[in-house]
């Protein structure tokens, strides 16, 4: 659904994203992580022609970008850094003039499937005040409403839970995975790690512009050859396991030993009570912090050395997008 090849994006002598090689297949729900200024939205933005790519190639769907982008964006549903639309206009209002300049059907059915989209995103019941008088979550679901009017076979999201609460996280993860059964790919950049674990099948790291993790997650987050139990008789525990106990937090501990049946059977047999056992897995967000190292947006004092990579944030100052398309405001 989306290859990319040495994909490689300057902003004068910032290097935004460094020769990133993307490989999302189609029915994945693919999670793009990284830390701020990683250069996530200059490759999201270059993948629908918002940007052009200073070098390397790019297919989505079969199709090169941007020169075919016209081809690509009537399959394609996106929601990039926050909802394009008019505040003085409700969100029905928005709805329709982006479901009118995209051809997303017939003119006739334009009513259903507005109606549609926001009952799918949670705002069924959303009157007619204007839109600057919406909450950053319900902008956010406009959005993704906005995103889906065209029944999509690729959905391209950067973000797309920011600003909602607890329950409408859990709403809008629940909905992609079922557009995901349904056939659409997901592609999805946050910084919502549970998230991504609870729902992406694939995942792509991102640090200073270059690709440095594609996998598929489970693949990432295999068993590491210790063991995590939970007991209420932890101190007995440990005196039995002793030398072989990696860490303790309270009745959690983290055994050396890579068969969990074999631990429990030996606590089990010592009289101790063990109502969790399990292989311990690396945390998708452990893994990030281990690849990515100690890259984030802090603002370092005068004394440290500049950065010599620079992603969204800082390359979006230094030259505007070289062109805009309607993707951005579906």
């Amino acid at each position: 659904m989306i290859v990319t090849r040495a994909l490689t994006k300057r902003y004068g002598r910032v290097l935004a994203v460094d020769q990133v090689d993307l490989d999302v297949r189609e029915g994945d729900r693919y999670g793009f992580l990284g830390p701020n200024g990683s250069g996530k939205t200059t490759v999201v933005r270059m993948l629908l022609g918002l940007v052009y790519a200073t070098s390397g190639e790019i297919e989505v769907m079969g199709r090169p970008v941007p020169s075919r982008v016209a081809e690509v964006l009537p399959e394609v549903g996106a929601l990039v850094e926050g909802p394009s639309c008019y505040g003085h206009l409700s969100g029905r209002a928005n709805l329709a003039l982006i479901d009118a300049s995209g051809r997303a059907g017939p003119r006739r059915t334009r009513r259903r499937r507005i109606a549609e989209a926001l009952d799918r995103v949670g705002l069924a019941g959303v009157d007619n005040r204007a839109v600057k008088k919406y909450s950053l979550g319900m902008r956010q679901r406009l959005g993704l409403a906005a995103a889906l009017l065209r029944s999509p076979r690729l959905l391209v999201l950067d973000e797309p839970t920011n600003g909602l609460d607890p329950r409408g996280i859990s709403e809008i993860r629940d909905l992609l995975a079922e557009l995901n059964a349904a056939g659409t790919t997901v592609f999805l950049s946050s910084h919502q790690l549970a998230e991504v674990e609870q729902l992406c099948t694939r995942v792509g790291i991102v640090n200073r512009g270059r690709l440095v993790v594609q996998q598929d997650l489970d693949d990432l987050r295999a068993p590491t050859g210790r063991v995590v139990l939970r007991t209420p008789d932890a101190d007995r525990a440990a005196a039995l396991l002793d030398g072989r106990i990696v860490r303790r937090d309270g009745d959690r501990l983290v055994v050396a030993a890579a068969d969990p049946a074999a631990i429990n059977a030996e606590l089990v047999a010592a009289g101790l009570r063990v109502p969790e056992i399990g292989p311990e897995r690396r945390s998708l967000e452990e893994l990030v912090l281990s690849v990515t190292g100690s890259g984030s947006d802090r603002i370092a004092g005068p004394s440290a050395n500049p950065p010599a990579h620079a992603g969204e944030g800082e390359a979006g100052s230094a030259n505007p997008p070289a062109r805009a398309g309607e993707g951005e405001a579906r």
